[in-house]
């Protein structure tokens, strides 16, 4: 471990005292042993944490800065109401990673659960993003709202539906990038798909450049691909609904 980084033995402490330990020290923290505790660094400002072993529900939640990375799995609500900061998942993510997320990057390097990015917004200056590195569960990006999910689907045989059911379902606005073809992807009437051109490769390439950097990847070999994008139909109800003009 880095000389610099303050050490934090997780395994006899509960999520209150862990994140009290957080709060005092102003160094870096490295988090070992974690099984399970929530709400790891919830509305934590700049700070860089390191956690080995398996955070619990809702880490990052309200993150407004820091940057956490996890060399393992992280349970569910990962990043919840997140508005700025980087969370790094070097495994996979449970259900509901970003939600209502407004602000920052997630980056994960394996699969993710059920609703990954419901409600993810952009406003004014904050635009998240979140890249997923392996398979989606369904209801991905349900009522998303701005922001953009990018979709890998690296290391599956299942290039061709990398997402669960109903993706998109109520999406009035941001974009979604899914690395396939998606010919058997079921998508709801009021979003529209298409195959990404160069100007969106352009901009996956913005987006993937960090991805690449913390998971060893080439950059090239991603983009060597099929790209879908889905975007809102201009004629969506739910756009009426939930976007002022």
């Amino acid at each position: 471990m880095n000389k610099n980084f303050t050490s934090i033995a997780a395994c006899d402490l509960d999520y209150q005292t862990l994140n009290e330990y957080l709060r005092q020290t102003t160094a870096p923290c490295h988090i070992t042993d974690c099984c399970g505790q929530r709400y790891i660094a919830s509305g934590f400002g700049a700070k860089q944490i390191i956690i080995d072993g398996v955070p619990g529900n809702a880490l990052g939640a309200y993150l407004n800065g820091a940057s956490i990375t996890v060399n393992a799995n992280a349970q569910d609500a990962v990043g919840d109401t997140m508005n700025d900061g980087e969370i790094i998942i070097h495994g996979n993510v449970g259900d509901a990673a970003g939600y209502a997320m407004r602000g920052g990057r997630i980056y994960v390097k394996g699969n993710a659960g059920y609703r990954a990015g419901i409600h993810m917004k952009a406003y004014e200056n904050k635009f998240p993003v979140m890249i997923i590195g392996g398979t989606a569960g369904s209801f991905l990006g349900e009522y998303q709202a701005g922001g953009v999910i990018i979709v890998l689907g690296l290391n599956s045989d299942k290039q061709d539906k990398i997402v669960g059911f109903f993706p998109c379902t109520g999406m009035h606005g941001g974009k979604m990038f899914l690395r396939s073809s998606c010919d058997k992807v079921q998508f709801p009437s009021q979003v529209s798909t298409r195959k990404a051109t160069a100007e969106d490769l352009a901009e996956l390439a913005e987006h993937l450049t960090r991805y690449c950097e913390l998971f060893d990847y080439e950059l090239n070999e991603i983009l060597n691909a099929e790209f879908t994008v889905v975007t809102p139909n201009s004629n969506n109800p739910y756009k009426q609904m939930y976007v002022a003009n």
